[in-house]
């Protein structure tokens, strides 16, 4: 089967080199490369405007992150409940505008950690900097490298240009970090601003496209095919006849949680969303990532005025309750028309981790747990046979999860994996006349078993949710027209976007905060060198950890890296609030701020094996909360602990903050009507989808 066609190709490349080429002209300016300065460089010289800022806030933003992990997410159970992380985003990009905003502008700060160092210590300065760039290098960047290329090479399999193969997934990963760096180390953030104008423009057309599509589709499919992948257990074959696809959307994905898809608020027991994090724990990462992320803030401190400013960052909080509507509901749509696809994906994915780390046990397996391709069940024949033959068999025994849903699926294949871990670990177990329920309970209490056995874990998927967005590109859009080009360069850009702005802003800090500290006498040729020095480092680092990310076994590894946030982003909100709005804070409340977060998220998430898995203390049962909790939770300790220590000890004169006499700080009216027009959209929206 062909997933593209040569006119695909050709409007993929000619729109891409177009977009960076226009990206770089505009970022000439009038002066010289060897005369730009720091101020040029790295804030695009402090003159975007409101529609820049605007449209590089969501393109910086918007990237497979969201097109794959929130469409996924929401072809699973969690459903419209993921478009929180959207629309709660509107609400704090507005509150962003007017809190923030106004002070980082005042100060001229380039950096957000520099601000820490205004109104704390060069401590808080230098731990939040170096914080900053282990998240931003060591998982961002690598995992857009990696999911970016991905979803291209799912449609470029066969596409070749001599010897280049553009389905190679390490060969993709390698085009698309250093495109990223290449207008970045030459532009700087004015380049990134605008070709963010461009991919996002491109970027919202794309999903305009696949959901106008996805729901034609849904309203002329079989409604007994329908029926199979509805959530709502009530629906019949017959509800369907003659309905359009609006209201067969709804008839699908409506009912009862936990099953029904159009609930904003989930059950306090959820593992991802409850609503206890709508009410505290996802404002922390929502306030965190817009309001003090310095790849998204860069935009804002580029502003050419507190109102330019504001009014991009208003523009941006309307453009995000769109997003759902061409990521969310299109996520939803492709289970609900594509669920036989997402199954076969799971079946590819579940083979390629059950033969590589246990062979024996995927001889066991019923033929509807292996690829039904035959070229793919040679390749994995290959592998086991490789694994067989190693001498060294150092890797870790490894316990398999898996989910009713999947022991549902695959009754047979279940029952195997179930009499595998417990002989692995040597317990009693005999599934073989079980339910999908009963299998999936019998697993767990096997595992349950595992006690201080030096044993992995790898969860089995009954679909690859994950696949679902990729999924509609690839069965939607028709090959050779160009339109699949289209919407491919679309995601291609939205991925480039994000990864320059993460290196524009790694480079940023590295050269601000770090290198400049050290070297107060550098003249602005010399910074705006270390900082390209700086985009080149990081990038190279990113693109050789990207592949890698294809191993099953580095999974474990990476979702731990990712839950990193949840030890320091707690902390330094709590911080910067003090720093903002409570004036007599003490500047020692930044570096216990900064201390004390990481040590509480430690306690409680690895309170299991601190105080024993049996212990059925506060701190013990605080391990099985969401993430989210988990930061409320530490959220508010640290924000009462530093009430204390400003009542106690504040500080008899507050800080005077440097301040940009260059700056025009006059606030928008316009932007603040329309900042609460956008709450209010918000608010109805929420009220839809309750």
């Amino acid at each position: 089967m062909t997933l593209i066609g040569g006119l695909d190709i050709v409007v993929f490349i000619v729109l891409a080199v177009f977009v960076i080429g226009m990206g770089l002209w505009a970022s000439r300016g009038k002066k010289a490369a060897s005369e730009q300065g720091a101020q040029d460089y790295f804030l695009a010289g402090r003159g975007l405007s409101w529609w820049l800022v605007g449209f590089s806030l969501i393109a910086a933003n918007i990237s497979t992150e969201q097109f794959v992990g929130m469409s996924g997410k929401a072809a699973d159970w969690l459903g419209m409940a993921i478009a929180s992380y959207e629309w709660m985003a509107a609400i704090t990009l507005v509150l962003v505008g007017f809190l923030f905003l106004p002070k980082f502008l005042k100060s001229g700060i380039y950096t957000i950690p520099e601000f820490l160092e205004y109104r704390y210590n060069t401590f808080a300065r230098t731990v939040m900097a170096i914080a900053t760039l282990i998240i931003l290098v060591g998982v961002p960047t690598a995992s857009v490298i990696y999911s970016g290329a991905k979803v291209i090479t799912g449609n470029f399999q066969g596409a070749t240009l001599g010897p280049l193969d553009f389905g190679n997934l390490t060969f993709a990963c390698w085009i698309i970090g250093s495109v990223a760096a290449m207008y970045v180390f030459m532009g700087g953030l004015k380049a990134c601003a605008w070709t963010d104008l461009l991919w996002g423009s491109g970027l919202i057309l794309g999903g305009v496209v696949i959901a106008y599509m996805a729901a034609k589709l849904l309203g002329s499919a079989d409604p007994a095919e329908l029926v199979a992948t509805a959530a709502n257990s009530n629906v019949k074959a017959d509800d369907l006849v003659g309905s359009g696809a609006w209201s067969r959307f709804w008839q699908l994905n409506s009912g009862e949680l936990p099953n029904g898809k159009l609930h904003m608020v989930r059950g306090a027991e959820d593992p991802e969303i409850p609503w206890t994090a709508l009410v505290m724990g996802l404002w922390i990462p929502n306030f965190f990532y817009w309001g003090l992320n310095q790849y998204i803030t860069q935009r804002t401190l580029g502003s050419k005025s507190l109102a330019e400013g504001q009014k991009g960052i208003v523009f941006a909080a309307f453009l995000k309750l769109i997003i759902p509507f061409v990521v969310v509901i299109p996520g939803i749509l492709a289970f609900n028309l594509f669920s036989a696809d997402l199954k076969a994906d799971a079946v590819n994915r579940n083979a390629q981790i059950i033969s590589g780390l246990s062979p024996e046990l995927y001889g066991q397996l019923p033929e509807s747990m292996k690829p039904a391709d035959e070229e793919r069940n040679r390749s994995i024949s290959d592998k086991i046979a490789e694994n067989l033959n190693k001498t060294d068999h150092s890797e870790l025994p490894c316990l398999f999860e898996f989910n009713e849903e999947f022991a549902t699926l695959h009754p047979a294949g279940a029952s195997a994996i179930v009499a595998y871990n417990a002989g692995l670990i040597d317990v009693e177990s005999n599934p073989s006349d079980a339910s999908g329920a009963e299998l999936a309970a019998a697993n767990m209490r096997v595992i349950s078993q595992i006690g201080d056995r030096e044993v992995g874990k790898k969860s089995l998927l009954a679909y690859d949710h994950d696949n679902a967005f990729p999924t509609l590109i690839r069965k939607l859009l028709p090959v050779g027209i160009g339109l699949k080009g289209f919407v491919l360069v679309a995601i291609f850009g939205a991925v480039v976007s994000s990864l320059a702005s993460m290196l524009n802003s790694a480079s940023t800090i590295a050269t601000m905060d770090i290198y400049y500290k050290l070297n107060k006498g550098a003249s602005q040729y010399q910074l705006v060198s270390a900082g390209r020095v700086f985009v080149v480092i990081f990038v190279l680092i990113a693109m050789v950890i990207a592949p890698m990310l294809e191993n099953p076994a580095f999974g474990g590894i990476f979702t731990f890296i990712q839950e990193f946030q949840g030890f320091i982003s707690p902390g330094i909100l709590a911080i910067f609030l003090f720093g903002l709005l409570i004036h007599r804070a003490p500047r020692i409340a930044g570096t216990v701020g900064l201390l004390l977060n990481p040590v509480l998220y430690g306690l409680f998430k690895f309170s299991p094996s601190i105080f024993g898995k049996a212990n059925p203390g506060f701190l013990s049962s605080i391990a099985e909360w969401s993430f989210l909790d988990r930061m409320a939770l530490c959220f508010g300790i640290v924000v009462a602990t530093l009430t204390v220590l400003t009542l106690v000890a504040p500080l008899k004169k507050p800080v005077e903050l440097p301040v940009n006499a260059s700056m025009d700080i006059t606030p928008s009216k316009g932007a603040k009507a329309a900042g609460g027009v956008v709450i209010l959209l918000t608010i109805v929206l929420y009220v839809v989808f309750w």
